[in-house]
Formats: structure tokens, C-alpha cells, sequence
């Protein structure tokens, strides 16, 4: 199972934005920076954040994006889905059905593996990670 390095650029950039005190906002040059990525490639994962309400542009003389609600409150699954979209990862076509296995067994697996994962992302949220990785500093 694969991410896209979109998804990985988002996860990055949520937690960062949420190490921030809420009322700093941060520009795309210094988040492309930090990430080691083009700011026009990360322009187009930023916008997907603002569009899933994650994050607002805020735009004048100390303009750029910070964190639209409490990191507490934005799990990984809201993150990655908001990114990769919403559709399973596996579907059993139905041209390799036979009579004697009538439904798709492959993919009760592989759908009961999604789900258990996508049950750990969702407990997980970027809140939770900035918590761990101020335990780690000190």
C-alpha cells in the first residue's frame, strides 16, 4: 500500500502548521522549504487543505496558511482522504466470480484490512503528534 508523496506533503504540513501558535501564519515558500519540495507542487496540496477546511489563506503583509481548526480535532484519515479522495483501495471485479465462489473472498480481506487501518487513522490526529513529538524534544 502506497500514499502519494501529496498526502505525505500534507500530513507534513498540518503538523507543522499545528507546532505554530495559532495566530502565525506561514508562507508556501517557507513550507516548500521545509518539506524539500517545489512551492508550486505544494501550492496545489495547500489548496486541497483549504477546500477540505483544514487550513485558511490568509492573505496581506503577514499572509500565508495556518490551521482553520484544532489540530486536536483533524484526524489522519480527514487529512489523507481529503488528499487521496474516499474510494477503496481494492474492488474484486466481478468477472472473476465463478459458481463455486460466488462473492469476491480477496476482497472481504482486503476491505476488512482498509477498515481496521482506516479505524487507526482516524483515532490518530495531528494534535496527538505534535504532543509526541514535544514529548521527544525534551
Amino acid at each position: 500500500m502506497k500514499f502519494s508523496k501529496a498526502t505525505n506533503y500534507a500530513l507534513h504540513t498540518m503538523v507543522y502548521l499545528a507546532n505554530l501558535s495559532p495566530e502565525k501564519s506561514v508562507g508556501v515558500k517557507e513550507l516548500a522549504t521545509k518539506q524539500n519540495v517545489s512551492p508550486t507542487y505544494l501550492s496545489k496540496v495547500l489548496t486541497m487543505l483549504v477546500k477540505a477546511s483544514f487550513i485558511e489563506s490568509v492573505t496581506g503583509v503577514n499572509g500565508g496558511y495556518k490551521l482553520a481548526e484544532p489540530a486536536s480535532s483533524i484526524s489522519f484519515l480527514d487529512v489523507i482522504q481529503a488528499i487521496e479522495g474516499k474510494g477503496a483501495f481494492f474492488h474484486c471485479d466481478p468477472k472473476n466470480h465463478s459458481e463455486s465462489q460466488p462473492h469476491c473472498l480477496i476482497g472481504e480481506v482486503m476491505n476488512k484490512a482498509e477498515q481496521q487501518m482506516e479505524d487507526y487513522l482516524s483515532k490518530q490526529t495531528v494534535g496527538s503528534i505534535v504532543v509526541e513529538i514535544e514529548k521527544h524534544q525534551h
